[in-house]
């Protein structure tokens, strides 16, 4: 069974920075695609950034030229440097893993509990 944990959220003032580590279990990471996710009540969560097993990685607009993702195969984590902050960056991220079915195999999408990034103006 696949566990995600993330790390590295926390308060700050815009124009700064943070760190999110998401760390995996199992040993599926490598296969996976793994992205960051951002949730805001009264909004569906949406994709701020993925990056492939290969890693290709995928930004939405608003945090292109800010934001990188990362993955550490060797560790089976994931990161998401995020420069620049602004208070529109705010939200609940949360981790994500997906790895495709097969004939022979279920597909697995799992989802970490969530870290709150609080950008202040």
């Amino acid at each position: 069974q696949v566990q995600l944990v993330e790390s590295g959220g926390g308060l700050v003032q815009a124009g700064g920075s943070l760190r999110l580590s998401c760390a995996a279990s199992g040993s599926i990471f490598g296969f996976s695609l793994m992205g960051w996710y951002r949730q805001v009540p009264g909004r569906q969560r949406e994709l701020v950034a993925s990056i492939s097993s290969s890693s290709i990685t995928n930004y939405s607009d608003s945090v292109k030229g800010r934001f990188t993702i990362a993955r550490d195969n060797a560790k089976n984590t994931v990161h998401l440097q995020m420069n620049s902050l602004r208070p529109e960056d705010t939200g609940v991220y949360y981790c994500n893993l997906k790895r495709g079915g097969t004939i022979v195999r279920n597909p697995i999408d799992v989802w970490g509990q969530g870290t709150q990034v609080t950008v202040t103006s």
